[in-house]
């Protein structure tokens, strides 16, 4: 049967943009085992993949060369005997280890002109692929051909004892509807919608006769903390509380879920819950959730940016977006909640 390595991108929301790639790998070849390296901060979701069999975890960081690691992991690969691996990250960097394990097969996009590293080479023509899931997609076809469409949905599976274990090792008390919250964006404060509007939204949520959970890393606990303290008692901070597999879980039991363009944003689309996301620096044109949202931007003069921190000072894009607006969506997301 033939054994097939993805070497997955470094951050949560590309892993599941990647995963209609990893779903047409199995429709052309039955019968195939797919294993996936990734870093121990993006493992956990590609486990909840149904497509993936195996994770071998990486504490690589993203630019880091780390050779010595970057050895052991080949030494690794060469013993699982791979047939083929598909290179998602375009840096030199990513494609080192296959190279060096040997597997015979070695696709991905030329990024760094890597010639030698891959010998099955993709160019990529962002015209005619502006979707990120569909630039993955790609490498599951011959160079030159273009991805199978419509794209397989995402989906991530539920540990519903993990769940309960979750729940009760916590508290949580789920008697009444529950809205999911996450206020973090890894990339940086510009994708984050202000604290004390989601406190405000937290509020009127909480006249609605809902449970507002507040769900993310332990980098967000402090905006968590604003939150919470912002909304009166409407919202519970679990920021940094749970691991990524935990967080995805109690994503799974909202009724709606409220987020920044984050990696949480993909897992809740990939959990089939009504959502809500919101857009500032970035743009719904190149990575938006490939489930059906409500994607949520105002489309100002100066967004998309792609900039970390407002470049002038206004952050237009965000403040103008008011919680008066995002109730109105959700309620169009949920109407029991109109």
């Amino acid at each position: 049967m033939p054994r097939l390595l993805i070497v997955a991108p470094n951050w949560i929301g590309d892993a599941l943009l990647a995963q209609p790639l990893f779903a047409r790998l199995h429709a052309r070849r039955p019968g195939l085992v797919l294993d996936a390296v990734a870093p121990e901060w993006t493992a956990p979701v590609l486990r909840r993949m149904p497509e993936i069999e195996d994770v071998v975890d990486t504490t690589l960081a993203h630019g880091e060369l780390a050779l010595g690691a970057r050895l052991r992991l080949a030494r690794t690969l060469r013993a699982r005997r791979y047939d083929e691996a598909i290179v998602l990250p375009n840096s030199w960097k990513a494609a080192l280890a296959p190279y060096i394990a040997g597997i015979p097969r070695r696709v991905g996009f030329l990024g760094e002109a890597r010639y030698g590293l891959l010998n099955v080479v993709h160019r990529l023509d962002e015209r005619i692929l502006p979707l990120m899931a569909e630039r993955y997609a790609q490498l599951a076809e011959a160079p030159g051909e273009p991805p199978q469409r419509p794209l397989a949905l995402p989906r991530l599976e539920v540990d519903e004892a993990n769940l309960a274990i979750t729940i009760a090792r916590l508290g949580l008390d789920h008697s009444r509807p529950i809205v999911a919250f996450c206020p973090g964006a890894e990339y940086g404060p510009a994708k984050r919608w202000p604290a004390r509007y989601f406190a405000a939204l937290a509020r009127s949520l909480g006249a609605r006769g809902r449970r507002v959970w507040l769900i993310g890393s332990p980098k967000d606990r402090p905006i968590g903390d604003e939150i919470a303290k912002l909304a009166d008692g409407a919202a519970l901070n679990l920021c940094g509380r749970t691991d990524l597999a935990a967080a995805i879980d109690l994503l799974s039991i909202a009724e709606v879920v409220v987020t920044n363009d984050s990696g949480l944003m993909h897992a809740a689309a990939a959990l089939g819950r009504p959502l809500v996301a919101l857009y500032g620096s970035s743009s719904p044109e190149h990575t938006p959730p490939l489930a059906p949202a409500r994607l949520v931007s105002l489309n100002v003069e100066c967004s998309p940016c792609y900039q970390r921190d407002c470049p002038l000072g206004h952050f237009k894009c965000m403040n103008d977006l008011t919680p008066e607006r995002v109730l109105a969506e959700i309620g169009e997301a949920d109407p029991a909640l109109a």
